[in-house]
């Protein structure tokens, strides 16, 4: 599914990724794991075609990812950083949206939301919400449109145990149900529980 061979980033002298390799298949979750600074989420980059490799290639399906290609849009769906909100709409305007974009059954949301127990959160703007609150409906989103690889960047930050314990359950249900995972983390407990394999850089 995808193939990542001996990929690097550099900005003229300066290194933000040596030399990387990685192969996931559907139905497995590997994590990415390293120091601060270890190229982490530069490799995540790479992954999703939002950043092309100074050397190297990674290939989804023998064909090289690019955010332009509507495959690669279709195929992976990504958490880096925090995605793009609109402060006029509830989180369960939100989801409505990803689903009516994907062409989901709008009954649905729900789920999405109970998925990360944000569900009696559903009126309200994001703004309204706690720092964890956001990072599960940020996740929330991330998960409810169709993939068949999820990529996430540090998906524990500014979850409690109670709330990595669902980002964990997430995780495990996507892989049975067939999607790939990959995650940068610095949780040594969700690795344990939601990843099959490491990576470490």
């Amino acid at each position: 599914m995808l193939t990542v061979t001996d990929v690097t980033a550099r900005i003229d002298d300066q290194v933000l990724l040596p030399p990387a390799s990685l192969e996931v298949v559907e139905g497995e979750c590997v994590a990415i794991t390293g120091p601060n600074g270890s190229g982490k989420t530069t490799l995540l980059r790479i992954v999703t075609g939002r950043l092309a490799p100074t050397e190297g290639e990674a290939l989804l399906d023998g064909e090289p990812v690019d955010e332009r290609s509507a495959t690669t849009r279709a195929s992976i769906a990504a958490l880096l950083g925090v995605p793009a909100m609109y402060p006029d709409l509830t989180i369960g305007d939100h989801l409505a949206l990803v689903h009516a974009t994907w062409q989901l059954d709008a009954a649905d949301v729900d789920a999405d939301l109970d998925r990360f127990s944000i569900g009696a959160l559903r009126d309200r703007f994001v703004h309204e919400l706690s720092s964890g609150q956001q990072q599960l409906f940020s996740l929330a989103l991330t998960f409810a449109r169709p993939a068949r690889l999820i990529v996430l960047d540090e998906p524990e930050q500014r979850l409690d145990g109670h709330r990595t314990g669902l980002l964990a359950e997430a995780v495990v249900t996507a892989v049975a149900e067939g999607q790939a995972v990959v995650m940068a983390c610095h949780d040594h407990g969700l690795v344990e529980r939601a990843a099959r394999r490491r990576v470490e850089l």
